[in-house]
C-alpha cells in the first residue's frame, strides 16, 4: 500500500469508493492520456467519469481559465458576470426548450436538487416519478430519487418517490416484448400507477442511464410518456448530466431521441461542460424557472473562472464537430467489442451509443450478473494500460467505457485490443 493510499485512508470516509486493489494516482494528462506518479502512461477510456469530455489539458480550455484566473477569479452571482450570461445564451439556444432560462450550479448532484425544488414547488407536491436502475446524484434529495440500492444509503426522504418501469431494455418483466410493446407496456404501467396515487410533480429520468449501467429503452418511450404526463400537468425533468453535449453521437441530447412530443420541460446538465471544471445547471422554460417566491443565489455557481472554461469547451466541441467523431468513432468502436463480447462466455451484451458503451459481463453459461469478472476485467485492463468504469443495477457488473470525445480511431482500436485481452484473462 503506498504512503498515499495510507493518508487517504486515514482521513477519508470509509464509504468514499477507490478504484482498483492498488489505487492509481493521476498526476497530469494529455488527449486521451493520463499518466500515474510512476510515470506510466494510460489510455482513458473514463474520463473523470464522464467528465473530460473533450480531451485532457485541452490548450483552449486550460488558455481561457489562465487568462480569467488573471483577471477575477470569484464574484458570485450577486454582480453581472458576463462569461456565464455568454455561457447561460448558449446553452438556452442550444436546449431546445422555448423561452428557457439557467441557472448554473457546481455539479450534477446540485442541478438536480434544484430541479427537484422547481418542479415540486411548481406544482405544489412533493410526490416524484423516478426510473427503476435510475442515478441522479448524493444529496439527500437526489439520493431519495435514485432507483438503485448501491447508491442509496437511506431510505429517509423529503420526497415521495415511485419507481417506473422502462429504463433497462433487456432486463426485467417486459425484457421479451418488442420495442413497440415493450413501449406500451410501460405506458400501460404508468397509467396504472397515475390511477393509484396523487398527482406527482415531475417525472425524472435520465435517457442514457449512467451509473445503472450505460441502459436505455427504445427510443421514444419518453415521448409516450409525455402524452400520458401531459395530460395530468406532470413535468418532464431530463437529467443529461452524462447525456449530453453530444456523448451519443446520434443527437446532442439524449431527450432528442424522445423528442416527438417536444422538449423537456427542464434539463439538467453538469460534467462534460466544464471539461474537469466544476459546473452544473439547469434549464427550464421561464414560468418553471420562476416560480420561486424567495430570494436564492449560488456563491460557486457561475464562477468566472468556470464558465471561461465552459464557453472554450463548448466552442471546441461545435467547432470540432466532436458529436460526428463520437457517432463515427463510438460506431465503429462498439461494433468492434461486439465480435469481441461475441467470442466471449462472459459477455452478455454490449450496448450503447457513440462514445457511452456498457459491456455487461454474467458467470458463463448464465444469465446471472457477475460483479467479481467487472472487477477482475477491471484490474487486467488497467494492467494492459487502458482505465474504463464499472456500473450496473443489482449488481456492479457491467463495464463502462466513455472516453473523451476526440477519441481517434486508433486509440479506439488500441483501447479495443486492451479490452479483449483483459476479458479473455478472466474466463
Amino acid at each position: 500500500m503506498s504512503s498515499l493510499h495510507q493518508r487517504h485512508l486515514a482521513v477519508s470516509p470509509d464509504w468514499l469508493a477507490l478504484y482498483y486493489k492498488n489505487p492509481v494516482e493521476i498526476t497530469h494528462g494529455e488527449g486521451r492520456h493520463v499518466w500515474d506518479a510512476d510515470g506510466r502512461r494510460y489510455l482513458d477510456f473514463f474520463g473523470g467519469i464522464l467528465t473530460t469530455m473533450t480531451a485532457h489539458a485541452l490548450p483552449e480550455v486550460t488558455k481561457a481559465v489562465s487568462e480569467q484566473a488573471g483577471r477575477i477569479i470569484h464574484s458570485s452571482t450577486l454582480y453581472l458576470n458576463r462569461p456565464m450570461v455568454e455561457l447561460a445564451e448558449r446553452i438556452a439556444t442550444l436546449s431546445g426548450i422555448p423561452d428557457a432560462r439557467v441557472f448554473f450550479t457546481t455539479s450534477g448532484t446540485e442541478a438536480n436538487d434544484t430541479a427537484l425544488l422547481l418542479a415540486t414547488t411548481y406544482r405544489g407536491s412533493n410526490q416524484i416519478l423516478a426510473m427503476r436502475n435510475s442515478y441522479h446524484g448524493r444529496s439527500f434529495s437526489a439520493v431519495s430519487i435514485t432507483g438503485n440500492s448501491a447508491w442509496s444509503p437511506t431510505n429517509l426522504s423529503p420526497l415521495q418517490t415511485l419507481y417506473v418501469h422502462g429504463g433497462v431494455r433487456t432486463r426485467g418483466p417486459y425484457a421479451h416484448l418488442s420495442d413497440a410493446e415493450f413501449i406500451a407496456g410501460c405506458v400501460a404501467d404508468l397509467e396504472d400507477l397515475l390511477g393509484h396515487t396523487r398527482e406527482p410533480a415531475a417525472l425524472i429520468a435520465e435517457p442514457i442511464q449512467g451509473v445503472g449501467g450505460f441502459t436505455s429503452p427504445p427510443d421514444g418511450l419518453y415521448a409516450a410518456f409525455r402524452r400520458v404526463l401531459d395530460r395530468h400537468g406532470i413535468l418532464w425533468i431530463s437529467d443529461e448530466v452524462q447525456t449530453g453535449w453530444g456523448r451519443s453521437g446520434e443527437h446532442f441530447w439524449g431527450w432528442q431521441a424522445h423528442g416527438e412530443n417536444g422538449p423537456p420541460d427542464i434539463l439538467t446538465f453538469a460534467k462534460g461542460i466544464g471539461n474537469g471544471m466544476s459546473i452544473g445547471g439547469v434549464v427550464a422554460r421561464a414560468d418553471v424557472m420562476n416560480c420561486l417566491d424567495a430570494n436564492s443565489i449560488s456563491t460557486f455557481g457561475g464562477s468566472p473562472v468556470t464558465m471561461a472554461a465552459g464557453l472554450a469547451n463548448l466552442s471546441y466541441l461545435l467547432e470540432h464537430d466532436l458529436q460526428g467523431n463520437a457517432r463515427r468513432v463510438g460506431g465503429l468502436l462498439i461494433e468492434r467489442l461486439r465480435a469481441i463480447g461475441a467470442a466471449s462466455e462472459c459477455v452478455r451484451e454490449v450496448r450503447g451509443r457513440g462514445l457511452m458503451i456498457g459491456i455487461e459481463l454474467v458467470k458463463p453459461g448464465t444469465d446471472e450478473a457477475n460483479p467479481e469478472a467487472a472487477a477482475a476485467v477491471l484490474e487486467a485492463a488497467r494492467e494492459g494500460g487502458l482505465l474504463i468504469g464499472k456500473g450496473g443495477g443489482h449488481n456492479t457488473s457491467v463495464l463502462r467505457i466513455a472516453p473523451p470525445l476526440s477519441l481517434t480511431i486508433p486509440e479506439a482500436e488500441e483501447g479495443a485490443e486492451i479490452l479483449a485481452e483483459a476479458l479473455r484473462s478472466v474466463e
